[in-house]
């Protein structure tokens, strides 16, 4: 079934396949197209915005591998560190394997987060400033994801009989879409930060607002969620979900505490636009599309689930040297 093709006419029967096709084995999922999609429109975005950043396009490319490569180091990490250390523990070598599934929302802020802060200070340029910057093309992103999500089917809300309601492949009963809640709410947030860009505001308030309206809002929308793990006697996005909102707040206050005498403005980092550094642009192209690629590899499932989930329709997935045989008993 077309993804598409999802009108809320009623309860829903979800049927549609998450696996976009296979090329020489490999499989590329509806979910890495929207990480795909998701990078390809912040590294537009920062492409318009070059001049005023004073950013050569080496640069450019730069600041999109690491925000690209962050998101995805982020979310395994998260992933495994808080979701599916149990299985990991006993299956140590699959970590990096991302292909076979295992993401985190929350990872992916944070480790978005991380590779802005690296290729700030490996260019000296003010960290809240790009924060700022980038704050509409991940939003974007992260609604993208969402949408993935649902294509997939998986992440499934609780037991429900309203009207938009939907029948997951894998859960009993019609749910809530929850992924569908939050990546609506992650695109309501993108006007708002356009409101707040065209105002004065000090360096660093549309990143906290950013940060404190995505996991704010998203305390409201994972009450609907049913979530397979817990921290700290609460669901684990939720507690997650407390502490970005908090340092969401953190960052707008401290912000508007700032003092902006000193303030200078930002020089281009690099002097020629053929000079993008020790890496010729040809490589850092060539690195950014191989990236953007890999990313179609990406299903969204913690990765015990993937060939249990999907194998019977794509039975590569319990037959291949690329999806190893997954013992769940550990």
């Amino acid at each position: 079934m077309n993804p598409i093709g999802f009108i809320l006419t009623g309860p829903y029967v979800h049927n549609i396949d998450p696996v976009i096709g296979s090329i020489f084995g490999v499989h590329l999922w509806w979910y890495g197209l929207s990480y795909t999609l998701g990078f390809l429109n912040a590294h537009m975005f920062i492409r318009r915005r070059r001049d005023a950043l004073g950013l050569s396009l080496g640069s450019i490319y730069s600041l999109s591998l690491l925000l690209a490569g962050g998101v995805l180091l982020g979310g395994r990490f998260v992933e495994v560190v808080f979701y599916e250390w149990p299985f990991y523990r006993a299956h140590l070598y699959m970590i990096p394997f991302l292909w076979l599934g295992g993401m985190a929302t929350h990872g992916l802020l944070l480790g978005g987060l991380s590779g802005v802060f690296l290729f700030c200070r490996l260019h000296s340029m003010p960290f809240l400033k790009m924060l700022d910057v980038l704050a509409i093309p991940a939003a974007f992103i992260l609604a993208m994801g969402r949408i993935g999500n649902f294509i997939d089917g998986q992440i499934v809300g609780s037991v429900t009989t309203v009207w938009w309601a939907v029948k997951f492949p894998d859960a009993d009963g019609f749910r809530h879409p929850v992924v569908l809640y939050d990546g609506i709410k992650n695109l309501i947030i993108i006007p708002v930060l356009i409101y707040a860009g065209k105002r004065q505001l000090p360096t660093g308030v549309i990143s906290g607002i950013f940060l404190f309206l995505y996991a704010f809002l998203r305390i409201f929308v994972d009450i609907y969620r049913e979530y397979p793990t817990t921290l700290l006697g609460l669901a684990t996005g939720q507690v997650l979900n407390i502490f970005l909102s908090l340092l969401g707040l953190v960052v707008i206050v401290t912000s508007f505490r700032m003092t902006h005498a000193q303030s200078k403005t930002t020089e281009a980092l690099m002097s020629a636009e053929g000079n993008p550094g020790p890496v010729g642009i040809g490589w850092l192209r060539l690195l950014y599309v191989s990236l953007l690629l890999f990313a179609l590899t990406i299903p969204s499932d913690w990765t015990q689930d993937i060939p249990d989930r999907y194998g019977k329709r794509h039975p590569a997935l319990h037959h291949s040297a690329l999806y190893p045989p997954i013992s769940t008993s550990f």
